[in-house]
């Protein structure tokens, strides 16, 4: 873990690199397979820096929520419909951490997320709803989503930046790639006691959550099938807890039924 100190703002704040040195290979395999630009993902991290200036979420909120707890982390996959009423009993014991279009879903059964792991591709509507319920809004900058970036971004109130790219201020690297696989990686550097995989089915034809834009369902596929490896990798080496309650075998995390 390396940290990056910048005297110049808030008085020593860190800002937090998280192995960026180790998570930038993953990154340039993913971008050769993808046709990613690297100057237009950096790009899109400066910017959305820029707009969150001054509403710009502290991690340590971040942290309280996440720190030593049980950690739902909740894909909208088929799998998730079987554990509704899981979710519903254990509500209080778990911090729930939403990957973008499931916010939709829970919100329509009455669950509140904790934290909202988004690019912004869900239903805005579902989103801003999510932050005014007290959802902690992780938002995702990337090359393809500076349009929704510009959009968007002003309608929250506070927002903490990722990036899969050099961290600059107040936009955090914590390795992944997919809201999904993003959300147990944010987990797992925030230090949960355990990660529950829901609705992670990575093996499975993706549906379309939201009819706010559309979805190239192959290239949906393929950003699973990565995501997939990805974790399959985290599930190495976590420190916290994994288990999967998912429909898709992911090497290294524990199934449960």
């Amino acid at each position: 873990m390396i940290f990056w100190i910048d005297s110049s703002i808030n008085n020593l704040l860190l800002f937090l690199v998280v192995k960026f040195i180790e998570w930038f290979p993953f990154y340039q395999q993913i971008r050769l397979e993808f046709g990613f630009s690297t100057e237009k993902d950096q790009d899109a991290a400066e910017r959305l820096s820029n707009m969150i200036k001054r509403k710009a979420l502290q991690l340590s909120k971040l942290e309280a929520k996440i720190e030593g707890k049980d950690v739902l982390v909740i894909g909208p996959g088929p799998s998730l419909e079987r554990n509704i009423e899981f979710i519903k009993k254990n509500n209080k014991k778990y911090t729930k951490i939403a990957a973008d279009g499931v916010v939709e879903i829970l919100l329509n059964k009455k669950i509140r997320p904790d934290v909202v792991v988004s690019d912004l591709d869900g239903n805005p509507k579902y989103l801003r709803m999510a932050e005014n319920l007290g959802a902690i809004m992780v938002i995702h900058a990337h090359g393809d989503n500076v349009e929704y970036l510009r959009k968007y971004v002003p309608k929250f109130r506070k927002i903490i930046g990722t990036t899969q790219v050099m961290p600059t201020e107040n936009v955090y690297n914590f390795g992944g790639f997919t809201d999904g696989d993003r959300s147990v990686f944010l987990a797992e550097e925030m230090r949960a006691k355990s990660i529950t995989l829901m609705g992670m089915d990575f093996d499975n034809n993706p549906r379309k959550v939201s009819k706010n834009h559309d979805v190239d369902f192959e290239l949906k596929r393929k950003k699973l099938k990565t995501a997939k490896k990805l974790l399959e990798m985290l599930g190495k080496q976590s420190k916290s807890k994994l288990i999967n309650k998912s429909n898709s075998r992911i090497n290294g995390i524990r199934s449960q039924p």
